[in-house]
């Protein structure tokens, strides 16, 4: 009977020792892929139309100014709770000729005492004019690492399509930096394998 005990109590052990593992692995998967989870859940759950993609110089080199208008673009920023950075836009609010190519200053800073790697997450509001704004560079394209106590100014160059609808008057572009985990940790490692690396 005793063995039968001890057997079933290894059996336990065992089974929750997968479901262990199997929580830590999907935690992983799910800092890993949290960025992208965020894109789908905004573009096909919420409706929003997050503005990712440069525009070729040409394409912008193409467009009239439409000086008859101006149309409001309002500037949004904020972090993920758990990364220890702050970020703002340097204006809070322009207006601009549709067709002119335009640049905003965004800040960034790391409070924290080690380098981390973020990514942030852009979108535009309203959704359906999302197709109608532009960007040929923002620092949302690429990983963007701060070392401890770092400071950055990050541009964002624009232009909002003169065929914008004319009953559209105000834009808000919004970006929320993430953590990049992986990246973070992967930069934590080089850091310390340095030093032993340097002494062979």
């Amino acid at each position: 009977m005793s063995h039968n005990v001890a057997q079933t109590k290894q059996r336990d052990v065992r089974g929750l020792a997968k479901v262990a593992g199997t929580v830590v692995l999907a935690s992983f998967l799910f800092g890993f892929a949290m960025v992208p989870l965020y894109r789908i859940a905004c573009e096909h759950v919420l409706g929003i139309k997050l503005a990712g993609d440069v525009v070729a110089q040409e394409t912008v080199a193409a467009m009239e100014v439409d000086v008859s208008r101006t149309v409001a673009v309002e500037f949004v920023a904020g972090v993920n709770s758990r990364l220890p950075w702050e970020f703002a836009p340097e204006v809070s609010r322009i207006e601009v000729h549709p067709g002119a190519l335009t640049e905003v200053w965004f800040d960034a800073t790391n409070t924290a005492g080690s380098a981390i790697v973020g990514n942030a997450v852009p979108s535009v509001a309203p959704s359906s004019a999302s197709l109608y704004f532009n960007k040929t560079e923002c620092f949302c394209f690429t990983e963007q690492k701060l070392d401890a106590g770092e400071s950055r100014r990050m541009p964002v160059r624009f232009v909002v399509d003169p065929r914008l609808p004319a009953d559209v008057r105000t834009l808000t572009l919004s970006y929320t930096f993430y953590e990049n985990e992986i990246a973070t940790r992967r930069l934590a490692a080089t850091a310390h394998a340095s030093p032993s690396l340097a002494q062979h």
